[in-house]
């Protein structure tokens, strides 16, 4: 009997599965020729929220998420030469202002969602802290918060960022379609792209096992790896296609499928204020991004991604999508990271005191 249920169970699970596969594709593909932005990523992202509270037991395995990040960092590797580099150095104070003007607006808006949505004081705070949203869920574990509730409200700001980045980005008609640029859709394979597809997936693979020994590792240390291998010459990182439609595709599912009934269910009655609390943080943002576009003198787009307080991976699939700035917003988004690592149980210590909420 016993074998039989387990039997029932990996059928459903199976069939589960190849339906969100076929739908998700359908949806990213559909997504794609209308030109949304990350159309990739967040066609089976929504899928994959439709069927997390619809009630499937499915999840994507984290291993897989890890190793696509490990694959977008090898992207965002490629892209990063060594004049963006350089330009990245010279507005390092642009950067800091940005960074510290973004964890201002995180603490207001944690202090609103203390006082008026009922939201534990610590908890509220790693929920709205603009960092990596699995980062920011491990830390809140570790500080005593509740990561159910963190969790959901990070990737309710996720998913609010993702939709807004794509809003804006087809309001200011950028073009989608970003990655082809930097990975040509078809590839000859000669013997020196073979190579340097072996070295590719060899830093991918070491990136990702280092990674973990580090916040956001799993993107950063294959990006950075890669990067300083490519400016010395050693390899031109080369990601297929293919692999990258199906790392925006297992991160979409992964943040998707993410949110379950049952965490629903225990986080409902938060929910109008987490929703309201993402947009009001998302807002807000945008506002400091016209001082960043004014002050660099870039375009919107790029200073909206890199102010944007979503997670490090999604928003660098937007910015390479829609052709932003890509190393602005890698840049700005991995300062704020590692800022809020650094400031995160303070902030959460003065928003629950400031609200005089319990924690």
């Amino acid at each position: 009997m016993a074998i039989k249920k387990l039997l029932s169970a990996t059928h459903l699970s199976v069939v589960q599965w190849l339906f969100f596969i076929v739908v998700a594709s359908f949806s990213g593909w559909l997504l794609e020729k209308f030109a949304v932005p990350a159309a990739l990523l967040l066609g089976p992202m929504l899928c994959a929220v439709i069927m997390g509270v619809s009630g499937t037991k499915i999840r994507m395995p984290k291993v897989y998420f890890k190793f696509s990040q490990g694959i977008i960092g090898c992207l965002i590797g490629h892209a990063m030469t060594m004049g963006i580099l350089i330009e990245i150095l010279q507005i390092w104070h642009v950067m800091l202002v940005a960074t510290i003007v973004t964890l201002v607006l995180s603490v207001l808006v944690g202090i609103v969602s203390v006082r008026y949505g009922g939201l534990p004081g610590s908890t509220a705070a790693w929920g709205t802290s603009p960092g990596g949203a699995a980062t920011m869920v491990a830390m809140a574990e570790e500080y005593g918060a509740d990561a159910r509730v963190v969790a959901t409200m990070q990737y309710i700001r996720v998913i609010c960022v993702v939709l807004m980045a794509a809003l804006v980005g087809h309001v200011f008609g950028a073009a989608v379609g970003g990655y082809q640029n930097i990975q040509p859709a078809t590839m000859q394979w000669d013997q020196s792209v073979f190579i340097n597809f072996v070295i590719t997936m060899l830093v991918l693979v070491v990136g990702v096992n280092i990674g973990r020994y580090m916040p956001a590792g799993f993107l950063l240390v294959p990006m950075l790896l890669g990067t300083v291998l490519q400016l010395l010459g050693v390899v031109n990182l080369l990601i297929p296609h293919w692999m990258i439609a199906i790392a925006y595709g297992v991160m979409g599912a992964y943040i998707g499928l993410g949110f379950d009934r049952d965490t629903l269910r225990y986080v409902m009655y938060a929910m109008p204020i987490m929703i309201i609390a993402s947009l009001l943080l998302v807002f807000l943002c945008g506002i400091s991004a016209l001082g960043v576009s004014w002050w660099l003198d870039v375009d919107y787009l790029s200073a909206y991604l890199a102010t944007s307080p979503g997670g490090l991976d999604s928003l660098s699939v937007v910015a390479i999508d829609v052709h932003a700035d890509v190393g602005l917003v890698m840049a700005m988004q991995t300062l704020r990271l590692f800022a809020v690592i650094l400031t995160g149980p303070m902030l959460a210590k003065y928003i629950a005191q400031f609200a005089l909420v319990k924690t």
